[in-house]
């Protein structure tokens, strides 16, 4: 049963959010808006009404939020609530018996009609009279004294006395201060109010090794390091990232090196997996010495602070057969029948390179070893971690972790890279995982899109924040390989304006498209196996770069609140599937999107608004600017779209004040 749950005599049931019927809390972060909602009912034709109050980290109650029925008859309500600060809350409803409503429904009928018309006044009067006593004088008791007095004056007209009491301050007092009876309280739900980057943010994935290494045929290759790498971070910055998101750091193993596009012999020069984490030179908590000291990543992000960058790290709790922990701690491996350490599989993949972790002889031991090297490179600077694969290890492991992390340090974050089962994602994300990575790569088609995101914004937003990598260096999925730029550009506009969190890996600015072979996602020469160099100001200069696109979707987001949210999204009718709109909404900001989803064709379609979701009149008329090309058109509930390939891929509209003049038609792009 949802702990939530109290019979009393005005039932609560089902109260919402409840992850794990309250065992876990529900998430948000400061100034993020959801809705708490219950089922409540009274007796009969009882009047009811409900509020929520919140209670603070501080364990003091927060403000008085009323709740509202969702629809009528439904006995569903439900109300907003903000949390203003990080910690651990909790939320509460409270639902009660409302005299004076039940009144006011029964004086409007019977004083009309003449029935019981002074018994009816006086029994207003003492209601009015008891619930004056609750109203401070400031917030209008007076008033409700005086509609005693009129109800109670038998000169005046019983329509004119039951008119006193309906005044509105007097309405606006009882409102704020309620006569509240039978009250009864559900059980407090937990809610863990983390810091902004937990649900908004855009990440940017680099290979440090790759920036400003040299790669010449027939000569050994050089690595670049923090201190080369340093140098591409100014151009991050540049295009609104947020993240700088590096794979693992570490030393890497040389038995079983794979070699240039998986191939499993490598020869003397091959740069081997950063993921096969561990060598004679260290483990977890070393620096690969081609990328330089522990002095020059303390450098490196120091350098990336400056620019208002934060650096997260690879942790992938996995081991080359070289790794110090191989020989110091045998136990934490699965071993065969004939003594063999088991190499890591992910069917058809297999991982020579990689010894995963066995759990079952020593978790005590690996919890402790995992939150020694997270708190390590926390002491560098990290706050930010992406787990590599969490969901081959215990979920159980992981919340003992981030539990241990998070008490201490509750801005850390941790993204889970678990593509996988939902209901395995969902456990991550409700043992702790700040962040998830989703199946949104592989989402392509306007009704897996609107269905997926309808998913993320809503089933599973009080717990699980999406994070929408275009892609990665794994995952180079057929729409971009068929697509081209014009795939690149659609795929970024939706990652960027359907979800607070979105991301991209380097190289995804140049459109790089080839796969190794037909069929396949991995790149050719893809960078997990070999440096891959990149001529950066070759590809800005010579127009091949979407970098000013990304640019504009970053400075979009960090201009409109309403991106930056999660369970704000709304999607659009279109009657043409090649089109696909939507919207966010906080407070007055919004913002509608229509996205081209062909990157071959031309595609027009008529949209229609649902424009009460905007906070406007149904039959409104307003002005729209277009974020991508400054126009302004004039839209209303039906409007004409025309998107064409090589000219912006998306409008993405802010509705503007109705007092602002419009300088253009229905746009037709």
């Amino acid at each position: 049963m949802n702990p939530g749950t109290v019979t009393g005599r005005v039932p609560i049931v089902d109260v919402l959010p409840a992850v794990d019927c309250g065992r876990r809390p529900a998430k948000a972060v400061p100034g993020e808006t959801f809705e708490v909602s219950a089922t409540l009912f009274g007796e009969g034709q009882a009047a009811v009404a409900a509020n929520v109050v919140l209670r603070g980290p501080d364990d003091r109650p927060g403000p008085w939020i009323p709740m509202r029925e969702l629809s009528p008859g439904s006995d569903r309500w439900g109300a907003d609530v903000t949390p203003t600060g990080v910690g651990n809350w909790t939320y509460t409803v409270e639902a009660w018996g409302d005299p004076v409503s039940s009144w006011r429904r029964s004086a409007g009928i019977k004083v009309p009609a003449g029935i019981d018309t002074e018994l009816i006044l006086e029994e207003g009067a003492a209601l009015h009279e008891r619930a004056a006593g609750g109203v401070p004088e400031q917030a209008g008791r007076d008033a409700v004294l005086a509609a005693v007095d009129a109800l109670r004056d038998e000169s005046r007209p019983p329509a004119a006395r039951l008119a006193a009491a309906l005044a509105p301050d007097v309405t606006a007092a009882l409102a704020e201060h309620p006569l509240r009876e039978h009250v009864s309280r559900s059980a407090p739900m937990p809610l863990l109010v983390e810091r902004e980057r937990a649900l908004y943010g855009a990440w940017y994935e680099m290979f440090p090794r790759s920036e400003g290494a040299v790669v010449r045929d027939g000569e050994r290759p050089v690595s670049g390091t923090f201190r080369t790498a340093a140098e591409r971070l100014p151009a991050v910055a540049d295009m609104g990232f947020d993240v700088v998101y590096l794979p693992p750091i570490h030393p890497i193993g040389t038995t079983f090196r794979k070699g240039p596009n998986n191939t499993l012999s490598a020869d003397r020069w091959d740069v081997g997996v950063p993921w096969a984490v561990g060598s004679p030179e260290g483990g977890h908590d070393a620096i690969h010495p081609d990328l330089g000291t522990l002095d020059d990543f303390d450098a490196f992000v120091r350098r990336a602070a400056e620019l208002d960058l934060e650096i997260a790290l690879d942790f992938a709790l996995q081991c080359s057969p070289d790794h110090p922990w191989v020989e110091k701690h045998p136990e934490w491996f699965q071993h065969r029948s004939d003594g063999t350490i088991a190499y890591a599989e992910n069917p058809p993949k297999k991982y020579q390179d990689i010894y995963p972790i066995a759990f079952d002889q020593d978790m005590p031991g690996l919890v402790a070893e995992t939150t020694r090297v997270l708190r390590f490179w926390m002491d560098h600077g990290v706050r930010v971690f992406r787990v590599d694969n969490p969901h081959t290890k215990p979920v159980v492991f992981w919340e003992r972790v981030i539990s241990d992390i998070n008490r201490s340090d509750p801005d850390v974050v941790f993204l889970a890279e678990a593509f996988t089962r939902p209901p395995v994602m969902r456990a991550l994300a409700k043992a702790g995982f700040q962040q998830s990575y989703t199946y949104f790569t592989w989402r392509d088609t306007k009704q897996e899109l609107t269905e997926y995101l309808t998913e993320l914004s809503r089933d599973t937003a009080a717990y699980m924040r999406p994070n929408l990598f275009v892609n990665t260096p794994d995952i180079l999925p057929g729409y971009l390989q068929k697509g081209g730029r014009r795939a690149f550009e659609v795929r970024a506009v939706l990652a960027a304006t359907l979800s607070p969190t979105w991301g991209v890996y380097a190289g995804y600015e140049l459109c790089e498209n080839t796969p190794v072979r037909e069929g396949s996602e991995e790149y050719l020469h893809s960078e997990k196996y070999e440096l891959r160099p990149r001529d950066w100001e070759s590809a800005e200069r010579s127009g091949r770069s979407i970098a000013p696109l990304i640019t504009t979707l970053n400075r979009v987001r960090r201009n409109h609140g309403a991106l930056r949210l999660l369970r704000n999204l709304h999607f659009h009718h279109t009657d043409n599937d090649a089109l696909i709109a939507y919207s966010k909404r906080s407070g007055p900001d919004t913002v509608v999107v229509v996205v081209n989803l062909d990157p071959h064709h031309t595609q027009e379609a008529t949209v229609s608004l649902d424009l009460p979701q905007l906070g406007l009149d149904a039959h409104a008329s307003v002005p729209v600017r277009d974020e991508l090309t400054g126009e302004t058109y004039q839209w209303g509930r039906t409007n004409y779209v025309r998107l064409e390939p090589g000219r912006a891929p998306a409008h993405i509209l802010t509705v503007l004040r109705p007092s602002s003049p419009p300088t253009g038609g229905s746009p037709t792009t």
